[in-house]
């Protein structure tokens, strides 16, 4: 079953769309600006880690086994996801778990900036996985 990617695409964009702006106009964002893009990427990033474990599940439980796609924990699904290869390593995803987790419940300007850290690491991972949905999504 060919899956619908369309949000997962959108949500995965706009995490590299924030992700860029900040980047492109480090210079010119006052604090409060930069502050404010910031939250946008932990936001994006947020919505788009959840995207990324749901469409893992997915895809799974529509091209292996139902009994697979639904795992004890996040982390065996990652697991998962790198044996079938959707994902080149899980450790990483074990991370990006964690930084949402913390994102989601707690606040202050360090967190938020180590959250934003592990949210340009995973803009690439989560590229990465939307190329192999993708290129087996039949």
């Amino acid at each position: 079953m060919t899956l619908e990617l369309n949000s997962l695409r959108m949500a995965i964009d706009a995490l590299k769309r924030s992700l860029n702006a900040v980047h492109s106009n480090r210079e010119v964002l006052s604090v409060d600006l930069r502050e404010t893009v910031r939250a946008g990427v932990i936001q994006h990033f947020e919505v788009a880690y959840e995207q990324c474990w749901k469409f893992i599940q997915r895809w799974i439980r529509e091209n292996r086994s139902p009994e697979d796609a639904d795992p004890r924990t996040r982390k065996e699904l990652f697991r998962l996801a790198a044996r079938y290869g959707l994902v080149s390593d899980p450790l990483p995803w074990f991370e990006y778990g964690d930084a949402r987790n913390l994102s989601s419940h707690t606040y202050d300007a360090k967190q938020a900036a180590a959250v934003f850290a592990v949210a340009e690491r995973f803009n690439i991972d989560a590229q990465d996985l939307l190329k192999q949905l993708e290129a087996r999504n039949d």
